[in-house]
Formats: structure tokens, C-alpha cells, sequence
């Protein structure tokens, strides 16, 4: 998603029944739950240190416990904030995708919505495009790093094949479940709709799920799509690029 969109209120609605469904049954501080299994330290443009002592969420806190409509005070406390910015430490842009140094010898992949007419950025009329952004990003790769890296990605989005067909086959049969991402998009970004509106039956799945809710060891089933990662050496992107 672009850092410039406005989530719907809807969206922090999903997120604080979460945070009330995880503090219930275990006895975890509601303060811990809405810290340790929601996004919402970093839609308030608050980095992804989380801080529990960070002074804007603290400020945060204190509205919640005076507030009677916990969801209205989330959302304002939301649109009063400066919106978000890129994940943290992206080094260049091309189109829809982006990549950060996660390490000497690894980048991370990012994706985000860059069309500017409404159309879907993964729609099949799109996809030349998005092999295009792939390909100016890989050039980049390569022109700028001395040693082909490691390419790794992490997102509910492998989940659909209109993703999952920009990529070489070799990286996506690495793909695989990666557990407790619950306080970043890569989760939370599938009930999203690209206008930040909240995609209803993908909502209500999700509820269902959560009301059916019996042990915090089965938190992740409450997500109709996990988050999949998946790795493989920048090579095989050269070769899949044609670059």
C-alpha cells in the first residue's frame, strides 16, 4: 500500500476486537494486546521500534482508558498523526516495487499500489508493467551491488496467483508459512482495499474465525491468508528478468 492512503476506520475496528479477543482468555494488559498484536504502532507513524514507553503512544494509551468509544478515539487519534512512511530502510523505488538492505548480502522485496487511474496494480492488463518494475529493480541490483544478494520476501500476497506469476518459480517453491507477524501490513494489508475501504467478506471471515477462537496458540487461523515468505539468490531473478 502507498504510504499516502487513508485507512477506513473499519480497518482499526478489525484490529482493536483483535486486541480484545487476544487480552480476554490469557490476562494479557489490553495495553500489551493492542501493542503486540496490532499494526497500529505503525499507523501512527511511529517506526517499528515499538516502544511501549514511546511518548505518542502512551498519549495514545491514556485516551483509551478516558475514551467511551474506544474505536472513534483510535480512528481520530489515526487521522491526526502524520500518515506513515515507507517500510524502513528502502533504498530504491521502481513503479509498485521497492527493496531494502535487511543485511550484508540479503535485500527484502516490497510491493505497493502505485497506479494512479484506479486500476488494479495486479490485474492481468497490468502485468507487463509490473515485470517491467521488477526488471528496472533487479537492474538496479545488480548495477549497485558488488555480490548478487539473497532475495527475500514476506507477504500475504503469495497467497494469489495474480502475484505469485511475477515471480520465477524457483523463489515461489521456497514460499512458506511465517507465524506472529501481527503487528505489520504483510498480515493485516489482505483486508485492505486499494481506496484504504475494508474488503467486507474477507472482514467477516476473519470475525467468524475469531469468534471461534478457543487457544491463543491458534491466533494466525483467525486470518483467512497467511503471511508466506519466501528466498532465493538474485540470479534467478537476473535470469527470470532477462537482465
Amino acid at each position: 500500500m502507498t504510504s499516502s492512503l487513508v485507512y477506513a476506520r473499519a480497518f482499526f475496528d478489525l484490529q482493536l476486537q483483535f486486541a480484545k479477543a487476544v487480552s480476554a482468555p490469557s490476562g494479557l494488559p489490553l495495553t500489551r494486546a493492542l501493542l503486540e498484536y496490532t499494526n497500529l504502532y505503525v499507523r501512527f507513524g511511529l517506526g517499528h521500534a515499538f516502544d511501549p514507553a514511546h511518548p505518542v503512544w502512551q498519549e495514545y494509551l491514556a485516551g483509551m482508558g478516558d475514551a467511551n468509544d474506544t474505536g472513534e478515539w483510535t480512528y481520530r487519534f489515526y487521522l491526526a498523526r502524520p500518515q506513515a512512511g515507507a517500510p524502513p530502510g528502502i533504498v530504491a523505488t521502481f513503479g509498485c516495487f521497492s527493496y531494502a538492505l535487511l543485511s550484508e548480502g540479503r535485500i527484502r522485496l516490497h510491493f505497493g499500489n502505485a497506479e494512479p487511474d484506479g486500476h488494479s496494480p495486479l490485474g492481468i492488463e497490468r502485468r507487463d508493467r509490473r515485470l517491467a518494475d521488477l526488471a528496472a529493480l533487479f537492474g538496479h541490483v545488480k548495477r549497485t551491488m558488488q555480490a548478487p544478494p539473497r532475495v527475500v520476501g514476506a507477504s500475504w500476497l503469495y497467497n494469489l496467483e495474480a502475484y505469485r506469476r511475477l515471480f520465477p518459480k524457483s523463489y515461489l517453491a521456497t514460499a512458506h508459512v511465517l507465524h506472529g507477524r501481527f503487528q505489520h501490513m504483510p498480515l493485516w494489508g489482505q483486508f485492505v482495499n486499494r481506496d484504504g475501504t475494508v474488503r467486507e467478506s474477507v472482514a467477516r471471515d476473519f470475525l467468524e474465525r475469531l469468534g471461534r477462537l478457543t487457544s491463543l496458540e491458534s491466533l494466525g487461523e483467525c486470518f483467512p491468508l497467511p503471511v508466506l515468505t519466501a528466498e532465493a539468490p538474485a540470479r534467478e531473478f537476473y535470469e527470470f528478468c532477462g537482465i
